[in-house]
């Protein structure tokens, strides 16, 4: 990994519709947190909804700016944060196009949602080139902004290990510049004699001793170097392991905890369940879908004991009650001391409580959509000045730059 880009992360949604408490408890919470420790990329990825709903591209367009509206109302900042459209930013697509040239199909076809997703979409005709494709895709999202660290689940993990893959191949393939070794050198007598020498010892430890230790005290010591170039550095990472220059650094994958968010069922919250509660529904639709939401079945009249554990409320309880609260519902439960809607009302409460700064938010940005379409602008501008940075080196290490 590049230790230029270790602080950055990106990440990104597709535009399938306004979110839900799922996706707040299992990404978004997460990226409002990232955002005021990393340098954050969030990006709408509308060319990735394409893959699996070319058929119809009008949720895509219509459900676009709702997306952001959703990323900014639960606190996601555009001054810290680039938030910006992927189509709009092109090097994507010409970048896929030129990893797509190095990239052996056996890769992709052996990526574990390939096979997943169309047993699961079998209503849909996925035997296309796009859909084979957009693990690939997806990494040249990743490598155009030189990203160290991509937040994911346990089940996007093989993606990102595509990506470093991707790029090791890149990177073996063209890394080796004409000049390369007098570069690093030149490189390395400019941080001065001192650190040279320490660059040398530490380099040599690794590479004739194996010295995984040695390997890590370099990366840091690099990366400590506030006043060496980024080309420089890239040769000086990939001089120290005993390659060529690091044009694509290898991103790291930032595991999440899993989302604990229940469905209305009780089952994963998923717009496929239909047991959503939306991020910024309104309260009344809320109260409404909490208090009819299924509980015990045992529970058949108000005085019949039941067993927290087989209640989809119980699963709430966990996510927003405290201990208090939930020895209340447990106990009051067990013994038919309360009943289904007394054990259901601390949860409406509190989910109306998280989502009350959500609305408040969103009605600001609702309510002025050029104020949202001229944060996109600017991130797009952004992300597309990183964008080009990073494509102008890959142009002129594969030779592709005409003068």
């Amino acid at each position: 990994m590049s230790l230029g880009a270790n602080k950055r992360v990106l990440s990104g949604m597709r535009p399938t519709g306004q979110l839900h408490l799922g996706h707040y408890h299992g990404v978004l919470k997460n990226w409002v947190e990232l955002q005021h420790e990393f340098e954050c990329f969030f990006f709408v990825a509308d060319w990735h909804a394409l893959t699996t709903s070319y058929e119809d591209t009008r949720v895509i367009s219509e459900t676009v700016y709702d997306l952001v509206v959703d990323w900014l109302s639960v606190g996601i900042n555009p001054g810290e944060a680039t938030l910006f459209i992927q189509s709009r930013v092109p090097e994507h697509a010409e970048l896929h196009l030129l990893l797509s040239m190095i990239t052996p199909i056996s890769w992709l076809e052996r990526v574990p949602t390939y096979k997943d997703q169309q047993e699961r979409l079998k209503e849909r005709d996925l035997s296309t080139y796009g859909f084979l494709g957009y693990p690939l895709l997806q990494a040249a999202d990743i490598l155009i902004y030189r990203a160290g660290n991509v937040p994911v689940g346990e089940d996007q993990v093989a993606h990102i290990e595509l990506s470093r893959e991707v790029a090791r191949r890149f990177n073996f393939l063209y890394g080796r510049e004409r000049g390369f070794e007098e570069k690093a050198e030149l490189a390395v007598a400019k941080m001065g004699k001192r650190n040279a020498k320490l660059y040398h010892d530490l380099r040599k430890r690794y590479q004739e001793g194996g010295d995984g230790e040695a390997l890590e005290t370099a990366r840091a010591f690099l990366e400590s170097q506030q006043n060496i170039a980024l080309g420089d550095r890239e040769r000086l990472l990939g001089y120290l392991e005993g390659g060529g220059r690091v044009i694509l650094p290898e991103p790291q994958a930032l595991l999440t905890p899993e989302s604990k968010m229940p469905g209305l069922d009780g089952e994963k919250m998923s717009k496929s369940y239909n047991n959503t509660i939306g991020l910024r529904e309104a309260p009344d639709a809320v109260r409404h879908k909490l208090r009819t939401m299924p509980t015990d079945p045992a529970r058949v009249r108000r005085t019949d004991p039941g067993d927290p554990a087989r209640c989809p409320v119980w699963k709430f309880h966990q996510i927003y009650s405290n201990d208090e609260v939930k020895q209340w519902a447990m106990a009051g439960c067990r013994n038919a001391a309360i009943g289904c809607l007394d054990c259901k009302q601390p949860i409406i409460d509190a989910v109306i409580k998280e989502q009350a700064p959500f609305r408040e938010r969103s009605e600001e940005f609702v309510n002025d959509p050029d104020t949202v379409r001229a944060i996109i602008d600017e991130g797009c501008e952004a992300a597309r000045s990183v964008a080009r940075e990073t494509l102008d080196e890959v142009r002129q290490s594969m030779n592709l730059v005409y003068r």
